[in-house]
This record gives structure tokens, sequence and C-alpha cells, in this order.
């Protein structure tokens, strides 16, 4: 009995030593924002309310910030309207000339102070990436240790905090933003997510790249292309289209998947479903001549066609669907080549990177105007389309 006492008070006594964290907050004590969304200064439509009667400050409307609070009961708003109410987040918005006075601001309208730990998603609008520099816009956040690096940057065409905004109850939007990534298992329109952790990379470096494109209509939200980066200045310099994103990702080996659909001779559908994509890059120098050699190899099958003459799983149908493949494949990357050197000026394909490999002493000399350079370097391809099957059709010849 009295060992089991002993054994009883040790137990209690060991209790009192367990580690505990002096500084923890209760969530129910906070405000968890999941999306940001930032756009063009200009008073939200709350804050127009508030200035009409007096609450103003001293700050210019440079840029307007607009935070999704998840799950509503961690936040007490008592003038939410009918239709706020009934979603499973709020959104809050502010506007100014610095990003943590905004949330500074929130302070003053919300019974919780908000806190980033739960970041997702960030999407930045391209008129204000044309005004402001995407470095300016993330000091705060690349600073702030309550935000995660691993939080996903995208661009919106039209107001980022419309992404923000969902006509479906079930839905939180941040986070529906974060799960429509995993999709690139099924199509190469979509590109690697970039995180503030690459951001960061790409603005120390100064080096030009893309944003997954987030358009809305009908309360609902679609990757749609992309949006350049121009290193140099951190601004936005234009898009490329759906098609063009998908072949940036093969160029730049990135993307395994997909569809190419093209016609045939008759002017009927044919539809190749990518496999397996892989290019293979290098660069050729000749004196002060530099030149890229880009081959593209795919397997995939002939997954759909329109004509009802043709033999689908005929020998020489395969050849002929190859060949029209190759030339489609081959008409989207002359697009894509001629938006990054001709419209745009500006590489986001890697070429820099692929020639600073193979010949150091060559880059040395043209990093510095590199875009410029790239945008009058020959650019040759080549293309292996094989079409390995036909889905489940059994017929032959």
């Amino acid at each position: 009995m009295c060992k089991q006492l002993k054994l009883l008070l040790a137990c209690a006594a060991l209790t009192l030593l367990l580690p505990g964290c002096w500084s923890s907050k209760e969530i129910e004590d906070l405000a968890l924002y999941a999306g940001l969304a930032l756009d063009s200064g200009q008073p939200a439509p709350g804050e127009k309310k508030f200035e009409a009667k007096g609450a103003v400050y001293s700050k210019r409307n440079k840029l307007m910030a607009t935070i999704q609070i998840v799950p509503t009961k961690s936040v007490g708003m008592k003038d939410k309207d009918e239709y706020q109410s009934q979603m499973p987040y709020v959104n809050v918005s502010g506007s100014g000339d610095s990003l943590i006075e905004i949330f500074r601001q929130f302070s003053t309208r919300l019974d919780r102070p908000v806190i980033g730990h739960h970041l997702k998603v960030i999407v930045i609008s391209a008129d204000l990436l044309q005004k402001q520099s995407i470095e300016q816009l993330t000091d705060f956040l690349l600073r702030d240790n309550d935000i995660r690096p691993s939080t996903m940057v995208y661009i919106s065409q039209g107001m980022a905090r419309d992404t923000l905004v969902s006509n479906r109850t079930e839905i939180v939007p941040a986070f529906h933003i974060m799960g429509m990534i995993r999709n690139r298992t099924r199509t190469s329109k979509l590109l690697p997510p970039v995180t503030l952790s690459r951001l960061d990379g790409f603005t120390y470096a100064k080096k030009n790249f893309v944003l997954q494109n987030l358009v809305t209509g009908g309360g609902e939200i679609e990757f749609s292309g992309s949006g350049i980066i121009k290193g140099s200045s951190g601004r936005w310099i234009g898009n490329l289209s759906q098609e063009d994103t998908e072949c940036l990702v093969w160029l730049r080996n990135e993307g395994t998947t997909g569809v190419i659909k093209t016609e045939d001779a008759d002017n009927e559908t044919l539809t190749y479903e990518v496999k397996s994509m892989k290019s293979k890059m290098n660069s050729i120098v000749e004196g002060d001549r530099i030149a890229f050699r880009v081959s593209l190899v795919s397997e995939g099958r002939l997954i759909e066609t329109w004509n009802e003459q043709s033999t689908p799983s005929s020998h020489q149908f395969a050849e002929t669907a190859e060949q029209i493949v190759e030339e489609r494949l081959a008409q989207r990357m002359q697009t894509l080549m001629r938006k990054l050197q001709k419209e745009y000026k500006v590489d986001v394909g890697a070429f820099g990177e692929r020639l600073a490999i193979q010949h150091p002493e060559v880059w040395r000399k043209v990093k510095d105007n590199w875009d410029e350079v790239f945008s009058g370097v020959e650019v040759n391809f080549s293309y292996d389309v094989r079409i390995t099957d036909f889905g489940s059709f059994t017929e032959e010849d």
C-alpha cells in the first residue's frame, strides 16, 4: 500500500514538470484568416460609411487589403448582412499605404485580433501590380513570423477580393483555391504553385516569373492562364493564355499530362491525351551567336475522334494522327515563343538558366541584359509524338 501511495505521489509531481506555453492564446480568442486579397487603393464599402461619419486617420489609399476570416464564430461582427451571415466565412476590407497598419486598423472593428498562422492563399490583382512592385506588396508578409512561407501566391484579372467570394454556402474560397492545385495531375494548364518562399527568391534575384491567373464569374473561380512578372521592376507586364501556359509548363519540363486538340484532314475534331511530355533544351554558342535547340518527346493515346469515316486503330491512321498532333503542338509552341520573344521580350522559359549551366562564361557577359538578348536568339524545336494506344477501342486493321 505504501509503494502504491509513493507511485501516485510521484505521478502527481511529474505533472508539475510538464512544459507549457506561457504566452499561448486560445483559438476562440483569435480571428484566423485563411485568405488575403490585395487590390488597388480605394476605400472599401464599409470604410466609406465610417469615413462619412468622421472615422478617418492619416493615410494614402495605395492598396486595399481583404482578409477572409474562418470560421465566422471566430469574429464578432454585429453588422453582417443576411447574405454574409449564411457563409462559413467573413471578409473584411481596409485600405491604406501600409499593410501592417491596415491589419492593425482591423482591431478597431473586430472583437478579436487577426492572426495569420493559417493563411493559405494570397491573391494580388494585376491592376495593383502595374502600380506597385510585388516586392513592396509582400515585404510585410515575408517579415511577419505569423505567416507561413508555404502560403501560395496568385494573380487575379479583375478585383482580387472577388476571388474570396462564393455563391455556394458550403465553400470557403481560400480553401477551395488551395485545393484546386491538386488538379495538376489532370491538366498542365496549372502551374506549379509559387509559395512565399519561392517568391522571395525570385524577387531577391530580380528574376522573371509567372503567377497563375485567377478569374471569377457567376460566383465561381477558375485558373485561367498566367501573369508575367518582370524581374527588374517586379511589376505585371502581361498575360499568357491557358494554352500558352500549358506549353510553358511542357517547355520547362514541369508537366506530364493534358490534351492537344486539333482537326484532321476532314476538319473533324481529333484529340490526343498526353500521358508523358519530356523536354530537353540545349544552348549553342558559335562566336557571338547564341541559339537553343529544344526537343519535345510525348507519348499518349488517341482519346477522341469525330471522324466517322476513319479507322482509329489502324497503323496508317496512327501515323497520320501523330503528324497532325505534332503540327498542332508546333503551332502552339511558336505562338508562345512569339509572345515571349517579340511581344513581352522576357524569358520565363528557363533559357537563361540553361545557358548559365552549359556556357557560364557566355552567360556572365549577357546576363545583365539577357531579356534583350533573348528576344533575338534563334530557338529551334523538334517534336516526336507517339500514339501508344486508342483507349478501349479494339477494332484493328
